[in-house]
């Protein structure tokens, strides 16, 4: 589902894309930017906030080496990117990074 909020900044302020710092998801048709701990896209002269997938367990999917999913290093653990959105373990579940 897609909330369809528009963002606190404008596309004049900050024009996301190809090196612009923030990590770009593909969503369906379009892309999303993880920003701050929201995700938006483009849309004309603003950004449309977009609501992240809902959240699952470690036991409806583990992630790991040959899960499918691509594996991106954060820091000190390993985010996977999984449906438009990344997140990591936590115990019984994974946190939305």
């Amino acid at each position: 589902m897609m909330n369809h909020e528009h963002a606190e900044h404008t596309v004049a302020e900050h024009k996301h894309g190809e090196n612009c710092g923030h990590e770009a998801v593909q969503h369906g048709d379009h892309v999303d930017y993880l920003h701050d701990g929201h995700r938006h896209a483009e849309h004309g002269d603003h950004y449309d906030e977009h609501d992240a997938p809902a959240e699952h367990t470690v036991a409806e999917h583990k992630h790991g080496e040959n899960c499918g999913h691509e594996a991106v290093q954060h820091g000190d653990h390993v985010d996977y990117l999984h449906d438009g959105h990344r997140h990591a373990e936590h115990g019984d579940h994974y946190d939305e990074h």
